[in-house]
């Protein structure tokens, strides 16, 4: 289906297609989950947050990176300092539970993509996050949901599979399926963006 009709599911599937094609240069972009699990596992809450605070750089440039891949666009330090303002409180909503933070992602969070593919300024790249959030409330914050229990199920599946089966210590387990899994995360992000600028034409 072409970006204005596509459905969450569609979403999805185009997104593991897409990290399918384009196998080797999406999966660097779970390097910083992978980097955030190997320094966070048997550490309390308090510093697994704060570990993320750390890592936002890192993770703020995959998205950026992953915009730059889906969109075709060049990435800018509007793009990147857009990432991290809105990055910022997200280890806060997490805490609390998931859905503010995907709710957080879906109504702003489109404004990385926005900045990279139509070269927007920091302030212009936030307005237009925001317009590209509200143009389908439904889909954009549904697509930022169905993104993240993927990633959950999948991860899940996937930890059980490596303990289990790979004999792999539990900490090698997080960050091998963070590493492969998350990827999916910033492409989705990024073909959301897709979704979501063709339904305000």
């Amino acid at each position: 289906m072409p970006p204005a009709e596509r459905t969450v599911g569609q979403l999805i599937a185009e997104s593991v297609r897409f990290y399918g094609e384009h196998f080797w240069a999406v999966l660097v972009l779970g390097i910083p989950f992978a980097g955030v699990d190997a320094a966070g596992i048997g550490r309390s809450i308090a510093v697994q947050t704060l570990l993320v605070w750390a890592f936002a750089p890192l993770l703020c440039a995959s998205y950026v990176r992953a915009s730059q891949l889906v969109t075709g666009g060049r990435p800018t330090w509007d793009a990147y300092l857009a990432a991290l303002v809105i990055f910022l409180p997200v280890p806060i909503l997490v805490r609390i539970y998931v859905l503010p933070a995907v709710a957080w992602f879906g109504l702003v969070g489109l404004a990385i993509p926005a900045a990279v593919a139509e070269r927007r300024g920091f302030r212009s790249a936030l307005r237009r996050g925001r317009e590209l959030g509200r143009a389908d409330l439904v889909h954009a914050i549904g697509g930022m949901a169905a993104l993240a229990l993927v990633y959950g199920v999948c991860r899940g599946f996937l930890l059980v599979l490596l303990h289990t089966q790979g004999d792999q210590e539990q900490a090698i387990a997080y960050v091998l399926a963070d590493l492969v899994l998350s990827p999916l995360l910033f492409v989705g992000g990024a073909l959301l963006y897709l979704d979501q600028a063709a339904r305000v034409k």
